[in-house]
């Protein structure tokens, strides 16, 4: 089968880092609802959505394919809501299908532990992922926010995939200023945005990070950012982020870069 371009054709390097650990963390949300904007109420319930599969799978096989223990966790815990479209033969990728097949992935995704209570200091890399689903419930976790402003006053690495940006927006650096500010990051662009026909999600990654003070990067394609992708590393705060779906393994394998730096000093 031809890889589309929308499809990752990244191979990432292995790292030898047994005993290391890394959290996924994903939506817990399952439908693309219409929310009143002041209220957040929910004006019209959508289509089924949750978080987008190769974003949590890339990572997730990224990092246990260089030694680490890989543990899933979402904002409300159990079983996690998947895009069903993400896992359709024309854009599932090698990961995907690797965890249709892996009953112990499986296992952790539909029991997935709950962010709250996650005890970050057990990980060395918490990483983000996205898909839809996370426009509704990533930035407007408390428990979230906590854990992610937690986990940078550790030294841990951290990272993000397309709306799983939103996940940095709210948590904060040690002296209380927003931890996005002056930090290089990327999400999904306002313009893929526009061309998938979703911007009545609640919230949108290059929106808030720009708002917010980011060091926004992102990179266009001629036809439809569908096809571009960029991978922001900022060595400085420990982050790294990809622009959109294609990005989830090569965003993985920068996190990995950074950690065994990190390890070798």
């Amino acid at each position: 089968m031809a890889i589309l371009p929308f499809k990752s054709n990244h191979e990432p390097l292995a790292f030898d880092l047994e005993g290391r650990r890394a959290l996924v963390i994903t939506t817990s949300q399952r439908t693309l609802d219409t929310l009143d904007p002041v209220t957040g109420e929910v004006l019209k319930r959508g289509k089924p959505t949750g978080v987008y599969a190769s974003e949590m799978t890339e990572p997730y096989y990224v990092f246990k394919d260089s030694g680490l223990h890989v543990d899933l966790a979402s904002i409300q815990g159990g079983a996690i809501p998947i895009e069903a479209q993400s896992l359709w033969l024309p854009v599932r990728t090698r990961y995907d299908s690797r965890f249709l097949k892996d009953e112990v992935a499986r296992h952790q995704a539909e029991h997935s532990l709950c962010i709250a209570d996650v005890d970050v200091g057990d990980y060395d890399i918490l990483f983000m992922a996205g898909g839809w689903g996370a426009a509704y419930d990533l930035m407007q976790s408390p428990a979230l926010n906590a854990q992610i402003s937690q986990a940078y006053a550790e030294g841990k690495v951290l990272g993000s995939v397309c709306h799983g940006a939103l996940g940095f927006i709210g948590a904060v650096k040690p002296d209380g200023s927003p931890l996005v500010e002056g930090v290089k990051l990327t999400g999904v662009t306002n313009r893929q945005l526009k061309a998938l026909g979703v911007t009545h999600t609640p919230k949108h990654p290059e929106t808030e990070l720009r708002n917010a003070g980011a060091s926004y990067e992102w990179s266009h394609h001629r036809i439809t950012d569908l096809f571009a992708n960029h991978i922001a590393v900022d060595r400085e705060h420990g982050i790294v982020s990809a622009q959109n779906q294609k990005g989830g393994a090569e965003a993985a394998e920068q996190a990995l870069a950074m950690l065994a730096r990190r390890l070798s000093r």
